[in-house]
């Protein structure tokens, strides 16, 4: 099997993985695949022509007639930029309809490949090193403790002026890391061939400055 020049991140929530993406594609020069943007188009496409999102069956057809695409980070439906669009509220909220959704998976893994076959990309999810491209010439799976990605939660909030309890926010961490290895579609998961990289004590600059030169010399 050809290798495909991509660089898969995997890991649970919380582990930074878009942001190390993002600045990652850009010292290596390749295209960053925003695959949640996508799934969060078709959710948005569902609530534009007013379907009900929870008939896969429709949901589906709408999204196999769409026009969804990743383009330098940024995310279009039907040629529209909608990478803001898709981050309110509603959206955010009825896009587990498309991400547990199987057929809609399929189109989009679809989508994805044939993205990362035309071009070099970095991509980052649950399951990019697994499901979507097991053929990577780059596999790399992110993660931190969970104490570690809750105080950056909390940070987050407090930097935002919202107060919120450490334990709880912890608590949905450890649920959310359940969850998202047991799910049925696109479960979390780690690739047998891919360089585990633990970001705990590290800063954005540091884990970055790692990924690279691993990047770098599975690339070469």
């Amino acid at each position: 099997m050809t290798k495909m020049n991509v660089v898969a991140i995997d890991g649970p929530a919380g582990a930074g993985k878009s942001v190390c993406a993002k600045r990652l594609a850009e010292r290596l020069g390749l295209e960053f695949l925003n695959t949640g943007g996508m799934y969060r188009a078709v959710a948005l496409l569902g609530l534009r022509q007013g379907l009900d999102l929870a008939d896969e069956e429709s949901l589906a057809t709408a999204a196999s007639n769409a026009r969804i695409e990743s383009r330098e980070g940024r995310t279009y439906l039907d040629g529209e930029d909608v990478t803001e669009a898709i981050r309110s509220p509603e959206a955010t909220q009825a896009t587990r309809y498309a991400a547990n959704a199987p057929s809609i998976r399929a189109i989009l893994v679809k989508a994805q490949r044939a993205i990362g076959e035309s071009r070099g990309i970095v991509t980052e999810g649950r399951d990019q090193g697994t499901a979507v491209f097991p053929d990577a010439r780059c596999k790399i799976y992110l993660t931190a403790s969970v104490d570690e990605r809750a105080r950056r939660r909390v940070g987050e909030h407090l930097a935002r002026g919202e107060q919120v309890d450490f334990d709880t926010i912890r608590d949905q961490i450890a649920a959310r890391d359940k969850s998202d290895s047991e799910r049925e579609v696109g479960p979390l998961c780690q690739a047998p061939d891919a360089v585990v990289v633990v970001t705990d004590g590290k800063t954005i600059d540091e884990v970055v400055a790692e990924l690279e030169r691993i990047a770098r010399e599975k690339l070469a």
